[in-house]
């Protein structure tokens, strides 16, 4: 059955304790960005790191010398090499892998292969809590996904990922349908970007509703991915990537009230803490 996904859904979040210590409330790994597309993987750093504990973050040599310049303003995580990340990935919650990778035909001197490096990670610690997003989903097979993972595509993605052609009419069924089989089928929870999200984990679909046009800013989605990855760490993967679109979408929403279409990825990433503070905690 097809719901609509609320705030009473938000209830099951966990919610940090008084007498928690550091790391109890997530450690999330982040593998992403490429000499072209350093600031994909760095928008997902930084919602993370306001809501996880402990951020491991792991890019090309020249994003991580980024992140370390402003390391005055990254005090939750830790930097970490490409060819370190082994120990990290059994420390972390969870992993959120692709924001920001390249593309086959956009690598540059100085990236990984995604491909490689992708589904090497994906089958070697296929029993992790992964999310999946942007450059990876771009390079890998459908068979290779973790079962309850999370992906985080949008329609063209999604598109090549799983060889859907979208109907021009706009048929919404026959989409959700397709999402709903397409995550039991894989046994991984969807969550398929657009005007109306629709996520599934084959047995439960849910659409949520809300955002504007100032949305389609670049790095709206990696924003999302990082929140994703972050609520995962602490939450069931159905539930994670269902309250991840809303509160975006949610944050977006407010955006537009006070500035209409003319925000970006950056004020997204301010604004949410205050609309989980709302929807959470009062």
């Amino acid at each position: 059955m097809i719901k609509e996904f609320n705030k009473e859904d938000l209830k099951k979040l966990f919610i940090p304790k008084a007498s928690s210590h550091k790391g109890d409330n997530g450690k999330l790994m982040i593998i992403g960005g490429s000499v072209l597309f350093h600031a994909a993987s760095l928008w997902a750093l930084e919602i993370a790191s306001k809501i996880v504990d402990m951020v491991f973050y792991s890019s090309v040599v020249s994003n991580n010398e980024i992140v370390q310049k402003e390391k005055e303003e990254f005090r939750n995580g830790i930097i970490v090499p490409r060819d370190k990340i082994s120990h990290y990935i059994e420390e972390a919650d969870a992993i959120l892998i692709g924001p920001g990778l390249p593309r086959e035909d956009g690598v540059e001197k100085g990236d990984d292969d995604t491909k490689e490096l992708s589904q090497g990670l994906l089958e070697k610690y296929k029993n992790k809590k992964w999310v999946i997003d942007g450059g990876s989903l771009q390079v890998i097979k459908p068979e290779i996904l973790p079962k309850g993972s999370i992906i985080t595509p949008h329609h063209k993605e999604f598109s090549k990922l799983f060889n859907f052609k979208f109907p021009v009419s706009g048929q919404t069924t026959e989409i959700q349908n397709f999402v709903e089989e397409t995550a039991k089928k894989y046994n991984i929870i969807i969550l398929l970007k657009g005007e109306v999200d629709i996520v599934s984990d084959g047995a439960n679909t849910v659409l949520v509703r809300g955002g504007n046009a100032g949305m389609t800013k670049g790095g709206t989605g990696d924003v999302l991915a990082g929140l994703v990855g972050s609520i995962y760490c602490k939450n069931s993967a159905f539930l994670s990537a269902c309250a991840a679109s809303y509160i975006n979408k949610k944050a977006g929403d407010e955006l537009f009230n006070k500035t209409g279409f003319y925000f970006n990825s950056s004020d997204l990433v301010n604004q949410i803490p205050s609309v989980m503070k709302k929807l959470l905690l009062i």
